[in-house]
């Protein structure tokens, strides 16, 4: 049964072929124009009596449902004009139906919806009654509910294998059988991923064979043509005859069988990946199904359990980059989020591929899911495990021999495997504790014996759900193998000394919550009231979680001088107010440091320009984040002591961001040859800060926030800015117009302006060659002839205009900012899952 839901509120995807020639999704290049106009035309049917009608399409395994799906909401002319509004869900077989319900909630709603929602629940027995009448009642405030009683057109496409499925949720004429590849299509296809053309074909008569046999061998299956095709395409082709008698049958001469013939297609596929690459394979079993598994996660993962091998000349990280790039062009893993520079920043495994690596997986006791339909008597010793929510307990295994453990899902109560304390004796050998997507909150207590686990090399405690832990315990100093620790969102304010023993640390990431529930920072006879009643804290009356919130706080107002910051003393937010100098100046001694984060809000001068010195120094560098204002606060913040002489960063640096006022830009970002992108807010540059800005050679993208740039008009001039492809303006009150010269911008793609009064319009779009889209939410004048010289435009670009009620006088100017390893990366497209039900409202 596939009833995988999902819905997406971007307007903005594109697809990830026009970002990176070697990530092409193939299957959505060849044979599904047909497809898609009969399921359009479906959709169609009886459109105009309003009420929502419910489409399904059916069909093997591998055949290509989810893609259809994906062109079909993706489809801007068909689809965005008709129904503006509109999302995507993803839910598993094992799905939960809580996790479900804050995921449409979250979607459907926004995130705050669904703070807000949980926030009432909590302390209560969460139930699916709760989330699910409080997500219809708010539909129904919106004048939206699913589906019965929706009389505005509204469309939901599921896929599905079983036609049982199909029937039990609509009528014959809404069904769609999605049937196999044509020949010729499916011989595209195949010669798209081993890297050929019709005309190689043509001349190659063996070519011609093998290709004929392959695809007929596969059935004209979509998957299983990508997936051979990505084997042969890593083999010599004095190979590729023998591999072909390798091959099975049973999809050729009986394709009902799909389902044992697509195993064994795969299992051959994951017996010709090369010996370094099948464990990094195997090691993905212990995500859950569908879930969308972050590179950089998986990679620090991969580096911490060993499965990176060393490569002279190459860093460990970059190793593991292209062990995971390796996988995407064997088609074993498909993208999921690929960002404006064609890069796969998540990935998802399909189901078919899952099946086979959770049956190996077994096989070897190599990964233990709760999951996955086994037992929870256990008596064989795996070396990884997977706790995929609830509280059944696993009784049996002996954890002195588990080498990770991992945490999904929602528990309603703390894992009964973790006892009173996460950190317990009884995981010894532990190398790698993952908490990234457990929903239930982690305090003080669970760390305080972190010690214990001298083997752990992987500690990721930043999860969903907030986290009390207030410091961390002198005893992290005996975690001499540790490589990643990342305890971000939680109460710590500064960091012990014991942090310079850990010698094999690679990455870093601790912050705090900047928010007060209980305490204000500038109420200081409330907080000496709150504090009066501490012993009230200890009673039954208060619940465990208010309790440990409330003494999490009081910890990090106490060491943090009711600071609110997200800044931590020395490392990842650096806070240079409350950094001691010695401090800023050992900075400039981590010479392997790749991101840093500085806020410098109230910092003095000789601190900020030993901070220079120190930067300087950082020859790795390659992201650097200046925040002057203060988090929530706007244009308040000053740069003016970065003068000429005292920044200069590594010429390697590709990304910078500078939220505050430096008025004049320094010479020495001449020499950022290397810099992709930059984010300036309420910077007030002048003309020459553009220019110098134009100059160099590689930037992608360019957001001006708030006023960050000082003047009226904003002119991109001729050979300015070779290579961006991005334009994003947000909140310039002060900008009146912005004109775009001949010659310029010969690569811009994508335009973004929001909560700007543009009295001078914008001219030159026509100049524009490669664009390919322009998002408005601002007041534009001459829109008309706007709108005209677009559609002029010989590339048709997508103009988008945001209905949105705007307050230009009143609205406070959003800052964006980009973090380059959370899961909603600007710039990047989410594509598509395994199967899904989409609604269009």
């Amino acid at each position: 049964m596939e009833e995988n839901t999902t819905f997406d509120e971007t307007d903005s995807m594109e697809d990830v072929r026009n970002y990176s020639p070697s990530n092409i999704d193939e299957a959505e290049l060849v044979g599904f124009d047909t497809p898609k106009r009969e399921l359009l035309d479906k959709m169609n049917i009886d459109g105009n009596d309003g009420h929502c009608k419910v489409l399904c399409v059916v069909g093997m395994g591998g055949l290509g449902k989810t893609t259809l799906a994906r062109k079909i909401f993706e489809s801007k002319e068909d689809i965005g004009k008709n129904f503006p509004c509109r999302a995507w869900i993803t839910v598993s077989q094992s799905f939960s139906k809580l996790e479900m319900l804050k995921d449409m909630i979250s979607q459907l709603l926004g995130t705050e919806s669904l703070k807000k929602c949980l926030k009432e629940l909590e302390g209560k027995a969460m139930r699916v009654h709760d989330l699910a009448a409080y997500l219809r009642d708010r539909l129904k405030e919106e004048n939206f509910a699913l589906p019965s009683t929706n009389n505005r057109g509204s469309r939901v496409i599921v896929t599905t294998r079983v036609d049982g499925v199909a029937n039990a949720c609509t009528s014959k004429p809404f069904v769609y059988h999605l049937k196999l590849l044509e020949k010729g299509p499916a011989i595209d296809l195949l010669l798209r991923k081993i890297g050929k053309n019709r005309e190689d074909m043509e001349n190659d008569d063996k070519l011609k064979n093998i290709a004929t046999q392959l695809v007929k061998k596969c059935g004209c299956l979509p998957l299983a043509i990508l997936t051979i095709g990505a084997m042969f395409a890593n083999k010599r082709p004095s190979k590729w005859e023998e591999m072909c008698i390798q091959l099975p049958s049973e999809l050729e001469s009986n394709p009902s069988s799909e389902t044992e013939a697509i195993m064994r297609v795969v299992t051959l596929s994951y017996s010709h990946l090369p010996s370094h690459l099948k464990p990094c394979f195997l090691y993905l079993s212990i995500f859950p199904e569908d879930f969308e598994i972050k590179r950089r996660h998986l990679v620090d993962r991969w580096i911490a359990e060993g499965q990176v091998r060393a490569r002279v000349g190459m860093t460990i990280s970059d190793v593991g980059e292209s062990y995971f790039d390796e996988l995407i062009s064997r088609s074993m893993i498909q993208p999921s989020i690929v960002n404006m520079e064609g890069r796969v920043k998540s990935c998802r495994v399909h189901d078919i591929m899952r099946d086979i690596i959770v049956s190996i997986s077994k096989e070897e006791n190599f990964v233990y899911s709760t999951g996955d339909n086994v037992p929870t008597i256990v008596l064989e010793k795996f070396r990884h495990v997977s706790y995929h929510g609830g509280n059944c307990p696993i009784v049996g295994m002996d954890f002195s021999h588990v080498r990770s453990l991992t945490v999904f899902g929602e528990f309603g109560q703390r894992p009964m495997l973790f006892g009173s304390s996460i950190c317990s004796p009884q995981f010894t050998m532990l190398r790698a504790l993952d908490l990234e997507n457990a929903e239930f909150p982690v305090t003080q207590k669970d760390i305080n014996n972190i010690g214990l686990l001298r083997h752990l090399r992987y500690l990721y405690m930043n999860n969903r759900r907030r986290s009390y832990i207030y410091t961390l315990p002198r005893s992290i100093g005996k975690l001499q193998n540790l490589q990643v620790l990342d305890i971000r969102r939680n109460h710590i304010s500064t960091l012990p000394t014991d942090i310079s023993k850990l010698l094999m640390l690679r990455v870093l990431h601790c912050t705090n919550v900047m928010v007060y529930s209980y305490f204000h920072p500038h109420k200081p006879i409330r907080n000496l009231a709150l504090m009066c009643c501490m012993p009230l804290i200890w009673t039954p009356l208060v619940r465990s979680t208010e309790r440990n919130e409330f003494i999490a706080e009081l910890h990090k107002a106490y060491s943090s001088h009711w600071s609110r910051t997200t800044g931590v003393r020395v490392l990842e937010v650096v806070d240079i107010k409350l950094t001691k100098t010695k401090a800023i100046e050992e900075l400039g001694e981590l010479h392997r440091l790749k991101k840093l984060s500085v806020t410098t809000k109230g910092a003095q001068d000789n601190k900020c320009k030993i901070l220079c010195d120190a930067i300087e120094k950082l020859s790795s560098l390659r992201s650097l984040d200046f925040d002057g204002t203060g988090t929530g606060d706007h244009g308040t913040g000053t740069f003016e002591w970065l003068g000429p002489s005292n920044f200069s960063p590594s010429p390697l640096l590709r990304k910078l961001t500078l939220i505050g006022c430096i008025r004049v830009l320094p010479d020495c970002f001449r020499d950022l040859k290397h810099l992709r992108k930059i984010i300036l807010g309420f910077s007030q540059l002048d003309d020459r800060a553009i220019k110098i800005l134009g100059t160099l050679p590689n930037l992608v993208l360019l957001a001006l926030n708030g006023d960050a740039f000082a003047g009226k008009k904003l002119a991109f001039k001729e050979r300015e800015f070779p290579n961006l492809r991005e334009l994003r303006i947000l909140g310039m009150l002060q900008l009146s117009g912005i004109r775009f010269e001949k010659n310029t911008l010969p690569h811009m793609e994508i335009i973004e302006i929001r909560y700007c009064e543009l009295k001078s319009g914008i001219v030159g779009i026509k100049h524009l060659e490669q664009l390919k889209e322009i998002t408005l939410q601002c007041l534009v004048a001459g829109f008309n002839l706007l709108e005209e010289e677009v559609k002029a435009h010989p590339k048709e670009p997508r103009l988008w205009q945001l209905t949105e009620e705007i307050d230009i006088e009143m609205g406070s100017p959003v800052v964006l900012t980009e973090d380059e390893g959370s899961e909603d990366d600007r710039g990047s497209n989410r594509i598509g899952e395994s199967s899904q039900v989409i609604s269009s409202l």
